[in-house]
């Protein structure tokens, strides 16, 4: 078939599989490009099929010669129906580490169940005896609950009253005024108990009891904390109830796992075009702003120029781990930069439908979008037939 996006809203509904394979591409040679760094043997990423997780995974293998397991939801391509962009990663991703004779395989399935769960740490005892580093990047709207059965779903509101601010349809440009109404006491439960913690404390769990988590293992969850222009429907709002609740698991895991060698910490990121942030509103906007002025500076970073510098220069340089004043490593270090968010707050003040595309990286943003399913990739004929159905080898 020809595979053209389709979009609805902030969701790409198909994705190509050699733009796909040429993103990962790119990421696996940055890695290979970059000074080796001694880290992990064995890795488990949960969440794996893109985003942070999929860099991680890169990062770990490629750059430190690591054995990696990655865990993700199946979503296998039809002759009519392509595949989704996580599918197309991971058997390109696959397909490389096998060229490289590095050692991976796949477990696919709901992260959030007990099944997933108990597949993974049998496919870990039966293949790599045991991971010692455990990196969670699930990032979902909903979960239910393994124990009750409970559907809880997660939202994207402030707390305590309405906020009014800019936002931007990435697709048309059009800047315009949106107001958001406060989250209830129960979405804010249910966002904590989508996007907090106790998911990926029970993974530990399940990796303790099954075994198969080494003692001198590290784990680590990624976290965003942002600048003041989305800190009323970020971190002041009900994902950052969740945020905060991801954070306070992290110091319980590192007390557990201290006893043996072992730490877990969240890493906190720098705002990057995800399919996650694609849907919060104001983000895009200011994710565009930004991006212009580290672009201008010469630091911005993209996932896995991130990853990098938080495994080769944080995790493992073997010196000790640099942290704030509640723990957590501070890969957005640059982007909350004083000068940094000076330029953005001008830019956010004077930031219109007439001027958006000229004093914003508004085409940068819409094309690292696309980018994510694999469109707008440098080299691929997006005109020519192509097969959706691209298989992965060694999944479980």
């Amino acid at each position: 078939m020809i595979i053209k996006p389709r979009t609805r809203g902030f969701i790409c509904t198909t994705a190509h599989p050699a733009g796909c394979a040429r993103q990962v591409e790119e990421q696996v040679k940055y890695i290979q490009a970059q000074p080796k760094w001694e880290g992990p043997v064995n890795v488990l990423v949960i969440g794996a099929s893109t985003g942070y997780g999929l860099a991680a995974r890169i990062t770990a293998a490629f750059g430190a010669g690591a054995s990696t397991i990655g865990v993700y939801r199946p979503s296998q391509g039809t002759e009519k129906r392509t595949a989704s962009a996580g599918w197309y990663n991971s058997a390109a991703f696959e397909a490389m580490a096998k060229e490289a004779g590095l050692k991976s395989l796949s477990v696919t399935g709901d992260a959030f169940t007990d099944e997933t769960k108990q597949k993974t740490v049998q496919a870990i005892a039966s293949e790599l005896g045991q991971v010692d580093l455990v990196v969670y990047s699930v990032a979902s709207a909903r979960r239910t609950d393994p124990v009750t059965g409970e559907t809880a779903n997660s939202v994207l509101k402030p707390i305590g009253k309405p906020f009014t601010n800019k936002t931007v349809n990435f697709h048309t440009g059009e800047v315009s005024e949106i107001t958001l109404e406060p989250a209830s006491d129960q979405e804010i439960q249910d966002t904590v108990t989508v996007m907090g913690g106790s998911d990926w404390e029970l993974w530990i769990k399940a990796l303790r009891d099954g075994g198969v988590l080494a003692d001198h293992a590290t784990t680590i969850a990624y976290s965003y904390i942002g600048s003041e222009i989305t800190m009323a429907v970020y971190r002041d709002g009900s994902i950052g109830q969740a945020k905060d609740h991801l954070e306070e698991t992290a110091h319980r895991l590192n007390e557990e796992l201290s006893s043996g060698g072992g730490r877990a910490f969240v890493s906190v990121s720098k705002a990057l075009v995800t399919q996650s942030s694609s849907a919060i509103p104001i983000v895009p906007l200011y994710v565009s702003a930004l991006y212009k002025v580290m672009k201008e500076k010469g630091i911005h970073e993209n996932c896995i120029e991130q990853s990098y510098r938080l495994f080769a220069e944080r995790l493992y340089s073997g010196k000790e781990v640099p942290v704030d004043e509640k723990g957590r490593i501070r890969i957005d270090d640059w982007e909350l930069r004083d000068d940094v968010q000076q330029e953005v707050a001008q830019l956010w003040e004077a930031v219109t439908s007439e001027n958006v595309e000229d004093i914003t990286d508004l085409a940068g943003y819409r094309k690292e979008f696309f980018q994510l399913f694999g469109f707008e990739s440098d080299g691929v004929d997006y005109d020519g037939d192509t097969n959706p159905v691209v298989p992965i080898e060694n999944v479980r």
